[in-house]
């Protein structure tokens, strides 16, 4: 039989995916149209608060029901300034759960939370409960925008701190009239003939020069 010559090197062997990257953050990020969906929040305090914020800075339309027995009144005065948000003075009932889309709860009750997440995960619902990483289906990262671009950032749920200085960073370095460049490659493209390979390799060809400039 004939010896295999090839160079085996036994010191270095070809490490596993994990011991290659260690921890991954392995949630799949996509930019949901909030305007065409039908949201749920259940809790009118700072946490309700400030998930509703951070929702409507991002997407001001969004079509979001608020529900608590109360709210704090910069919740009610944030509320008056979007239509498309409702509040319903209400305990959470499970009826609340019919023909949404997805849920936050957000209540200082954990059983209450708890009870959101079970039967919204029944409906097959994707839900987040506030500082609950294990009940949380999503996350709501740090979101930066400017004009057409937006970039959202993860940790994870390991550390919304990271979350925001990497967002002021980046909100920082990228220019304002990025927009514009995208506005007028949006417009170039709209000109370019023959198929859907060969409008990219254009593209990317327009993209590369663009970057060899800085």
């Amino acid at each position: 039989m004939q010896q295999d010559k090839t160079p085996y090197n036994n010191q270095n062997p070809t490490p596993s995916p994990n011991e290659t990257i260690g921890e991954r953050n392995e949630l799949y990020p996509i930019f949901l149209k909030l305007h065409q969906l039908n949201i749920l929040i259940v809790g009118g305090g700072n946490v309700g608060l400030e998930k509703l914020s951070f929702m409507l800075k991002s997407s001001p339309n969004a079509n979001v029901e608020v529900v608590a027995p109360k709210f704090l009144p910069e919740l009610e005065a944030l509320a008056q300034k979007h239509p498309s948000v409702k509040l319903t003075y209400r305990k959470f009932n499970r009826w609340m759960l019919r023909k949404r889309n997805m849920v936050i709860a957000c209540t200082d009750d954990l059983q209450v939370n708890k009870r959101v997440y079970d039967l919204s995960r029944k409906r097959f619902l994707i839900c987040n409960i506030a500082d609950t990483p294990p009940l949380c289906d999503y996350y709501l990262g740090g979101i930066v925008t400017k004009g057409n671009v937006k970039i959202a950032i993860s940790t994870n749920g390991k550390s919304p701190t990271t979350a925001k200085r990497l967002r002021e960073f980046f909100e920082e370095v990228i220019p304002e009239d990025i927009n514009k460049m995208v506005e007028n490659l949006n417009e170039y493209r709209k000109t370019l003939k023959g198929n859907f390979e060969d409008k990219v390799q254009k593209m990317n060809e327009i993209t590369q020069a663009l970057k060899g400039k800085q």
